[in-house]
């Protein structure tokens, strides 16, 4: 059958819509870092620019980066673990790309510095350069901070390009890249460290989700975009969780093990520390005694987990930095999960009963998800702000511990919350136990003006009480 002109363009006109149809329903879903893309684009209006973007594995660094370069011309590559020259040789190769030069990819270029001087040479217009785990350019060449200073002050600084460095080793990206004692000291335009998604990203990942639900997949994944990735979100949080955590083989069982022996030396040590902080050995002294080690070993230990931003060290919000009420804990919410659940429970998982693990682990998990929801409540009370406070934190002393308190050293104003993952909570008598807890708080006493706030996820009613306020799950639906 013979096709007339007109039907084959209308031929070609739906093809095209089908190849636009698929492209967008299967391009990787995109949430949040409005502000970030906002900075990036920034840097970008200026004529050269220098961005470091750094961050934990499975951020989000990368999606975030090709994202702001989408229609922008630009050169992307992912630095590995292989010999200085033959990275080299690989940027060589996606710069030949770049240019549509065969011919490029050919040169011998007998240094990085003389590799840059003939692309740029070649290269037309503002142009986008992206290297990926530059901290693998560092290990396998301890000079790589001085020849990119050489790079940038005697070529690229004097071009139309932006050029990001992006980088999952936090410590060697601080040490190497951002610290005063680097060649690279001075040159960039800004740097940003890529932190997980807040909570309220979880709901434009699947919005029909109850906030329950969106909870506890908050609860094991810690809005590590890498993770979010792989839920299923037509199946329920614990589908989830007994055939993507609690089941041999699957991606988030060996992702907590597999990290931690990339980036450690000694990792059987670093998990004893960890189970101990997990299992409320929070106090310095706590950890030594339950590990056994030495206090200098297991204070290093421990300061390499802070740099790798898997523990944090606490202090109540009313207390300076020097405070002896210090405490540890874990800051990643896929750690905390699989340290409270997968690490100690290895021999169930193994033997593929998943049922049995979920069964036994219901009251835990339940204490577990009253933690995430502190945290969640932190988020929904800087966006809701009842108070004009300034700093927002936990506060304890000896055996009393109030689970967020507001600050604003400038009004003396403070605000004691009270979170209960609960339902038909009296909140009248939360109220009469959060003032007297209040009471020991010793910040401006004498001057302050006090104002407290209970959240749960349900009340059996609200008061209506003078500088209290009283939130539940109705009002927190937005979020």
């Amino acid at each position: 059958m013979l096709l007339l002109w007109d039907d084959l363009l209308d031929l070609k006109s739906f093809i095209s819509y089908i190849i636009i149809i698929m492209i967008i329903m299967n391009e990787e879903k995109f949430v949040g870092r409005e502000d970030v893309l906002e900075w990036l684009e920034g840097l970008y209006r200026e004529k050269a620019s220098l961005a470091v973007i750094y961050g934990r594995r499975r951020v989000g660094k990368t999606e975030l980066v090709k994202r702001f370069a989408s229609g922008k011309p630009h050169v992307y590559f992912l630095a590995t673990e292989k010999p200085d020259l033959q990275n080299m040789k690989d940027l060589q190769g996606q710069m030949a790309l770049f240019l549509e030069e065969e011919v490029f990819n050919k040169i011998e270029f007998g240094s990085w510095e003389d590799l840059f001087v003939e692309f740029m040479k070649k290269a037309r217009g503002k142009i986008i350069i992206i290297l990926d785990e530059f901290p693998y350019l560092i290990g396998k060449n301890k000079a790589i901070p001085s020849i990119f200073q050489k790079i940038w002050d005697l070529n690229l600084s004097k071009k139309e390009v932006c050029l990001i460095l992006l980088g999952s080793s936090i410590g060697m990206m601080e040490t190497h890249v951002l610290n005063y004692r680097s060649p690279l000291y001075g040159r960039r335009s800004g740097q940003w460290e890529l932190k997980p998604l807040p909570f309220k990203n979880i709901k434009e990942f699947y919005p029909e989700h109850r906030f329950e639900d969106r909870l506890k997949f908050f609860g094991f994944t810690g809005g590590i975009a890498g993770y979010l990735k792989q839920i299923n979100f037509s199946k329920s949080p614990e589908w989830n969780i007994a055939n993507l955590v609690f089941k041999k083989g699957s991606y988030l069982y060996e992702e907590a093990e597999t990290l931690l022996r990339q980036e450690l030396r000694e990792p059987s040590s670093y998990f004893q520390i960890l189970q101990a902080i997990s299992e409320g050995c929070t106090k310095y002294g706590e950890i030594c005694n339950r590990t056994g080690f030495k206090t200098s070993k297991a204070s290093q230990y421990i300061k390499n987990l802070i740099n790798l931003r898997i523990v944090k060290k606490s202090f109540p919000v009313t207390q300076k930095k020097t405070s002896r009420y210090a405490i540890y804990r874990l800051s990643d919410n896929y750690y905390k999960f699989w340290f409270a659940f997968v690490y100690p429970n290895r021999s169930l998982i193994e033997d593929g009963k998943q049922a049995i693990l979920l069964n036994v682990i219901q009251d835990k998990m339940k204490k577990h998800e009253s933690f995430v929801f502190e945290e969640v409540c932190a988020e929904f009370l800087w966006k809701a702000y009842p108070v004009q406070f300034t700093n927002l934190g936990g506060w304890w002393e000896k055996d009393k511990e109030i689970d967020l308190v507001g600050i604003n050293e400038k009004t003396k104003d403070i605000l004691f919350v009270e979170c209960k993952w609960s339902e038909n909570v009296d909140a009248d008598k939360i109220l009469i136990g959060l003032k007297e807890k209040a009471g020991s708080v010793d910040w401006n006493k004498s001057a302050r003006k006090e104002y407290f706030c209970v959240i749960a996820k349900s009340f059996i009613k609200k008061p209506k009480t003078d500088n209290c306020f009283f939130f539940d799950l109705g009002d927190m639906k937005g979020f």
